[in-house]
């Protein structure tokens, strides 16, 4: 069995945070590329057994030549029927790739915070779900023609999608762990004015409260993910 996942990072400090520290429990070996930094990315998965992309501060919509080289790169594992995740921005490109939307709020709402989540029918087996998952993002995704919901929230109806049986989108940020969030709350303190956003405090209490179903789930997920 190839032990290699690919780990796809959008900036110099980015980590694979708490999925990546849980794929390495289970044996695998982290191949992080950065390709908004130049890397490039594999031509096939024969050396690769899963792939991950995560999230950035940018939008799936921006002209950058490499958002489009990886937006159509999300081909490659899916053609071959690879185990792929795409985490918030991840998922949003896996939407766009489908031929789906990436796009604001109509009334300019965001998600930076703690929000409930509401796994639906199809959803269902892929838990037990926690009740609030963190959230940072400005944008939603459209579900992309054959693609199934998993999850939806009040705000941005598109939480969680499959695409086939191996490529899963989510649009919340279950890796994170409570250093990075407060980083995050540091870094990004100018967003908690936008309109739906939680102040840095309201992130740090949530966390005490469903980090651990978070985690739980994020664990059953990633087994379940994995051996699709």
């Amino acid at each position: 069995m190839n032990q290699n996942i690919l780990i796809i990072l959008h900036s110099e400090t980015s980590t694979a945070g708490r999925i990546g520290q849980m794929l390495a429990a289970r044996g695998f070996r982290l191949d992080i590329r950065r390709p908004c930094l130049g890397d490039d990315l594999p031509q096939d998965m024969a050396n690769h057994a899963a792939a991950v992309i995560f999230g950035g501060p940018m939008s799936a919509n921006d002209s950058d030549d490499w958002i489009a080289r990886e937006i159509d790169w999300i081909g490659v594992p899916l053609n071959e029927q690879k185990p792929f995740l795409g985490v918030c921005l991840g998922a949003q490109m896996l939407s766009k790739h489908l031929g789906g939307t990436v796009g604001p709020h109509t009334d300019g709402k965001v998600e930076i915070g703690y929000y409930p989540i509401m796994p639906t029918e199809a959803g269902q087996p892929l838990g037990p779900w926690p009740e609030h998952v963190y959230h940072w993002h400005r944008e939603g995704l459209s579900l992309p023609s054959g693609a199934t919901r998993l999850a939806t929230g009040s705000t941005f109806e598109n939480q969680a999608f499959r695409y086939n049986k191996r490529a899963f989108g989510i649009q919340f940020h279950p890796e994170v762990t409570r250093l990075t969030m407060h980083r995050w709350a540091v870094l990004g303190a100018h967003r908690f004015e936008m309109p739906g956003a939680q102040n840095g405090k309201a992130h740090l209490d949530g966390n005490l409260v469903h980090d651990g179903p978070v985690r739980n789930w994020l664990s059953c997920f990633l087994d379940v993910w994995l051996s699709a």
